[in-house]
């Protein structure tokens, strides 16, 4: 099976400045393949191995639903009970932050120094910024209310509970969560895409990231989870709202809905790391790809390889709810607006001026006016990344840059301001901070 297989990873990983692969198929829940190249540690020059636990950022997302689901079927949780959380503001369900429609917003903390606790409260971005069933956006803040709902409901701290629950009734004797990995595995270091080497970091969000585990384990999850839930519990999780017209999102599972068989699947990304899991019922398959790197291109390539061998008629689309978005020109027209950002430490003055040729420009408070290109993609008019800093203690923290996104609203604008920091192109990855605003005409 799969004959070339080590060359191909080995080219891929070199191409793309990949430190290392593990790879597992799984037919049946019983490994059939497993394969690891590369190396865990560049410094030590310790190789990969298939024992090698990776992190797995969002694929913790599918053990944490599949915990929530195991509550639900004890009778602790029901799937459209109230969720509420801090922030006020409208109260999503269990059901609506299993798949991302809750309201609240992205966001992402990490902190490289655990020995001091995280200056950053995810509390302040609790409160949804749209209402909750009124579309998909992935939110790690709604797996960490999910989290602290399994805790309180079980009376168990998550890991846990999940690891007596999830993960030792499927035979995963190497997944863990945590900041640092806690078992005896031996652990893949983590790598920015040039190399540099990340640090142990603690995240606000555990339930929707701070896993670990071996290929291996995780081909066995991919089998396995279904059949741990009750047969309606397990329906439900396969339900997908679209996202796409390729896939949708169910409890905690990315699910096909196109042609051919169903593909469930997750994937996970954050400094260091690009993983993803697979399962195909119909074909009794499930496997797991693990890298240690930020960049998903060798991830994704071997992925794409193994897929295209084992799954007949296998389309890429089918395992991202993250389609590319090209950009087009702007859609909104010249002019000048100013207004306000809403953050928890008080409202930003903002100044904004549509130029001709996709330009603008884009001042915060007293300060200086910066210029960027400026496009349109699918969710605004206009879009822009800008070398700005937003004034709050939080965005000084680690968020350096600007996303902006902005929709027309009568004669008025409205989006989304996203303080972050991108840690491929200087230092390490940064924190991820949106915001609500609203401008009006001047």
């Amino acid at each position: 099976m799969l004959d070339g297989l080590a060359d191909f990873c080995t080219e891929e990983l070199a191409e793309h400045g990949c430190a290392s692969v593990s790879i597992a198929v799984a037919r049946g829940g019983e490994i059939v393949l497993e394969q690891a190249h590369g190396f865990a540690d560049t410094a030590t020059g310790r190789p990969a191995t298939p024992g090698t636990a990776y992190a797995l950022a969002s694929i913790s997302k599918a053990i944490t639903a599949t915990g929530v689901c195991l509550a639900v079927d004890d009778g602790l949780l029901g799937l459209d009970d109230p969720a509420p959380g801090p922030g006020g503001g409208p109260v999503p369900t269990v059901r609506q932050l299993l798949q991302h429609r809750s309201g609240l917003r992205g966001y992402h903390d990490f902190h490289y120094d655990p020995s001091t606790p995280s200056p950053i409260d995810p509390d302040r971005y609790a409160q949804p910024l749209a209402e909750p069933g009124s579309g998909f956006e992935y939110s790690n803040l709604g797996y960490r209310r999910l989290g602290a709902l399994l805790e309180r409901a079980t009376g168990r701290e998550l890991g846990d509970f999940l690891r007596e629950r999830v993960l030792l009734p499927l035979g995963m004797t190497d997944t863990f969560y945590g900041a640092a990995y806690p078992g005896s595995a031996p652990t893949a270091e983590r790598y920015t895409a040039d190399g540099r080497r990340y640090p142990v970091c603690t995240m606000g969000t555990p339930a929707a990231g701070a896993a670990w585990a071996t290929a291996g384990d995780l081909a066995r999850f991919g089998h396995g989870a279904p059949g741990l839930l009750r047969p309606e519990t397990a329906a439900a999780a396969g339900e997908a709202l679209a996202i796409t017209e390729h896939v949708g999102y169910g409890l905690g599972w990315i699910i096909s809905t196109g042609p051919g068989p169903q593909v469930r699947s997750h994937g996970g990304g954050m400094g260091g790391v690009a993983a993803m899991v697979v399962a195909v019922p119909e074909l009794d398959l499930s496997l797991g790809v693990l890298c240690n790197s930020t960049n998903k291109a060798a991830r994704d390539a071997i992925l794409d390889h193994l897929l295209t061998e084992l799954v007949p008629g296998y389309d890429p689309r089918t395992i991202s709810p993250f389609p590319p978005d090209p950009a087009r020109p702007p859609a909104l027209p010249e002019g000048r607006w100013a207004g306000q950002i809403f953050t928890s430490e008080g409202q930003v003055p903002i100044r904004v001026a549509i130029l001709t040729e996709g330009r603008i420009t884009v001042a915060l408070g007293d300060g200086p006016s910066v210029t960027a290109e400026a496009s349109a993609g699918s969710d605004y008019e206009l879009r822009a990344a800008l070398d700005l800093q937003l004034p709050t203690a939080d965005a000084r923290v680690a968020s350096p840059e600007l996303a902006l996104g902005l929709n027309r609203r009568g004669e008025g604008l409205v989006g989304r301001v996203a303080a972050h920091k991108n840690g491929d192109r200087t230092g390490l990855l940064g924190n991820y901070l949106v915001h609500a605003c609203e401008l009006a005409p001047i």
